[in-house]
């Protein structure tokens, strides 16, 4: 018995210190900006005040009683509201024309991590001589009504026509249903701008319907004059798309145009071409010649160049040749299912079977995740480079194979120390392999493929 409790209360105070090894969060929240602003004058006689903080706040501690307003020492009645990171104060009347007010946010607002402000917010303006009467209106939304072809990985705006009570925007104000079924999502509201992001993908080819509703208020309390709703049809499409016919290209794991470049031993499974360049471009791997090919102690497989005996050389032009017929059909594949998804910075992501384009670089700064099915293909247009970050590693979910993914890259590929890499990359310019980097999958490049110690597998 004391041999079991003596164990309990070890095990008691094993936990007490795992939980002090956890960083607490003692950062106090601050007040970033408020409306009216310290010092306003003029301010609109129905105006309600908001205060916007750092972080979130607990919205328990913003009351009547830790954001208030005076006018002349006197307490203005009013209510308070909490949405976001901002705290509204709605008076209960109308303010008095040409009056000096103060509003306070005392300490005992608190973030949602308990922290409390250092000290007291205070500011002050005047108010003006007229209310606020003008309706406001939404200018802009994207997409714009019964757009098509939506990337999938849209997040929606709405524009307004002047500040809005960020309270009164909501996930039950902004909302986006597909036929009768809500689509979940976070709604946000910064400047004059709300946005709508669904919290997964939308389905391909399917019409959506936008609402903005009347709850929707300005600083002033007037609401929209109806309802402002749209409707949009996503692009993509509802079938598997079809793999990128390599051709004979598929027979290499490295094919390349100019050069392929070996810093440090490798270990190559698969064949090797370089086409129009000659052998003597083959530089690091201490190549055995054989009649029509060489072989290599670092390669599992053939190594081929243009000037080798017949029928090499024709075979190599052929394999080019479908190397830039597939990297032109990869390139030119119509209807994405995403666009500029999460603008090019993808770290941490899992992609879902379908055609992603972007107009700029792509990076992956950390793991990847590529779920999908057997039969489920990817492709990935990228107009700029593709950048993966040392350490790194792609992971394949769900049965997703390496030659069914299909990176279509128009700048270089470059792939970090000890990063690992998945699937068929076809490169306008090179692909550099850095120091132990690794691969599953094809290196097709127009220019020069360069390699350093690195571990490349063709994929099965």
């Amino acid at each position: 018995m004391k041999i079991r409790n003596f164990l309990t209360r070890l095990a008691m105070v094993s936990v007490v210190l795992l939980v002090g090894c956890e960083k607490p969060d003692n950062t106090p929240p601050i007040v970033d900006s408020t409306n009216p602003a310290d010092n306003a004058t003029e301010v609109v006689l129905n105006s309600t005040v908001n205060a916007t903080f750092s972080e979130a706040m607990d919205p328990l501690t913003l009351n009547v009683t830790s954001f208030t307003l005076e006018q002349n020492e006197s307490s203005v009645t009013g209510v308070v509201s909490y949405s976001g990171t901002t705290a509204t104060f709605t008076p209960s009347v109308e303010l008095i024309a040409e009056t000096v007010y103060t509003a306070t946010i005392t300490t005992e607002a608190e973030s949602m991590t308990g922290n409390a402000l250092l000290e007291n917010k205070v500011w002050s303006f005047t108010s003006g001589i007229e209310s606020d009467l003008e309706l406001p209106t939404v200018t802009q939304s994207n997409p714009l009504n019964d757009a098509s072809n939506v990337s999938r990985n849209v997040v929606l705006t709405a524009t307004f026509s002047e500040a809005m009570d960020a309270t009164t925007i909501s996930s039950s104000s902004f909302m986006l249903k597909k036929g009768s079924s809500v689509v979940s999502g976070t709604v946000e509201y910064s400047g004059l701008t709300a946005t709508f992001t669904p919290s997964t993908s939308l389905l391909a080819l399917t019409d959506y319907t936008a609402t903005i509703t009347k709850d929707v208020k300005d600083l002033a309390g007037n609401a929209l004059a109806a309802d402002m709703v749209w409707d949009f049809t996503t692009g993509g499409t509802l079938t598997i798309l079809s793999p990128v016919d390599l051709g004979s290209s598929a027979n290499y794991v490295i094919l390349a145009k100019t050069a392929i470049t070996n810093i440090s031993t490798s270990v190559i499974t698969g064949d090797l071409g370089l086409s129009p360049a000659a052998t003597s471009y083959i530089t690091g791997l201490a190549l055995t010649d054989a009649t029509g090919y060489a072989t290599s102690a670092q390669i599992t497989g053939k190594v081929y160049a243009a000037d080798m005996a017949d029928p090499t050389p024709i075979n190599l032009t052929t394999a080019v040749e479908n190397m830039i017929t597939a990297y032109n059909d990869a390139a030119g594949r119509p209807s994405p299912d995403f666009l500029e998804l999460a603008t090019g910075n993808i770290g941490g992501k899992t992609l879902s079977p379908g055609l992603y384009k972007w107009t700029n670089t792509v990076t992956i700064p950390s793991a990847l995740t590529i779920s999908g099915s057997t039969n489920d293909v990817w492709i990935f247009q990228i107009a700029g480079n593709l950048n993966m970050s040392s350490g790194v590693i792609i992971t394949l979910e769900g049965g997703a194979q390496a030659k069914n993914i299909f990176w279509q890259v128009a700048g270089e590929a470059t792939f970090g120390t000890t990063s690992h890499f998945e699937g068929i990359i076809l490169s306008m310019t090179g692909i550099t392999f850095q120091t132990e980097a690794s691969m599953n999958g094809r290196a097709l490049a127009q220019t020069a493929v360069i390699l350093d110690g690195s571990t490349v597998t063709q994929p099965q």
